[in-house]
């Protein structure tokens, strides 16, 4: 069977606040560990006013402290605009307040445009190119083996702890696959970005990983747009606000969620209709038995026992009860 994780970008809905949006994130989670989900991860984004999750280490710090079972994590911290050994320094952190129970989801994102990635690293010009390097030096410090000849050898990121957070990779294709499996980390695939290149990307990860302190075998999951409702039809209305949400950020848009009323009085170009239909590839929407379908039809082609959930609609009690369905059906 499988199971199912939650990735929150804590969307901020039209109308509405970040204050807001982040009371009903802490609601979701505190329900989530109730209802038996594995993992709930924050994403890491910069500039929009659509999205309030910016810092998932403060925002594991706080969901940790309101739950009791489940791994909270970040999915995830863009790693080219920061310092390994502080990452790793962080996490450490939240390993140590709740051990056994922090994820570590790394990206490679340069998390906006050109300004805003500047203003992320103070003025330095940071290459993406250097992403592997960064990511050997992080798995260096949360392992305590930085090799004899490295410039930072001696140095250990604290606090001690008995182990280390578990690391994962976020990606969209068969470059970080390899690199995941390299690394003996585990492996997310972005389906909900770009589904293309999903099964070559698994495939080539569970063929390539190498066993590691953090995972003897290899650990993969599948990152989605869910939208599950009591009816197909229902299901399709509620999808409407997300879908008008996407092609607007996709623009360069508002970044806020709109109402199922706005997206139905909205005028669409013959390409917007186009991109519409092309982004539902992204995504699984229906009735629990449609849900279902799809999602295990999804989980066998990827050879993957877990699935990261999304649900950005406008209302949050739209929101919970589509979790709550999906819980009710692999839970």
């Amino acid at each position: 069977m499988i199971q199912l994780s939650i990735l929150d970008q804590v969307p901020v809905s039209k109308g509405s606040d970040a204050y807001t949006a982040l009371k009903h994130s802490t609601k979701l989670a505190e329900f989530a560990d109730k209802w038996g989900y594995k993992r709930y991860w924050f994403a890491e984004h910069h500039n929009t006013r659509g999205l309030a999750s910016t810092a998932p280490e403060i925002m594991i710090a706080h969901i940790a402290a309101k739950t009791a079972n489940i791994r909270v994590g970040s999915g995830g911290v863009l790693l080219p605009q920061y310092s390994p050994f502080k990452v790793a320094e962080n996490f450490r952190q939240l390993e140590a307040l709740y051990p056994g129970r922090i994820d570590l989801g790394l990206g490679r994102s340069p998390g906006g445009g050109a300004k805003t990635r500047l203003a992320l690293t103070d003025g330095i010009n940071k290459s993406l190119e250097d992403f592997p390097r960064q990511l050997q030096d992080l798995i260096y410090y949360l392992t305590d083996a930085i090799p004899s000849g490295h410039d930072y050898a001696g140095i250990k990121a604290a606090p001690l702890t008995t182990a280390p957070p578990e690391p994962w990779l976020l990606g969209l294709g068969e470059n970080s696959a390899k690199l995941a499996a390299d690394m003996g980390a585990g492996y997310v695939f972005g389906h909900f970005i770009n589904p293309e290149r999903g099964e070559n990307a698994f495939k080539t990860y569970h063929e390539s990983f190498q066993p590691s302190s953090f995972f003897p075998r290899p650990h993969s999951l599948a990152a989605v747009f869910v939208v599950c409702a009591a009816t197909d039809e229902k299901a399709e209305e509620l999808s409407l606000s997300q879908d008008l949400w996407l092609l607007r950020v996709e623009k360069g848009l508002s970044s806020l969620v709109p109402s199922i009323e706005e997206a139905k009085s909205a005028s669409y170009t013959a390409s917007d209709k186009m991109r519409i239909l092309k982004n539902r590839a992204r995504m699984v929407i229906g009735s629990p038995q449609t849900v279902k379908r799809k999602l295990l039809k999804l989980s066998g082609r990827y050879q993957t026992e877990e699935i990261m959930v999304l649900t950005n609609v406008y209302r949050f009690e739209d929101k919970k009860q589509s979790f709550e369905r999906l819980a009710e059906l692999f839970l």
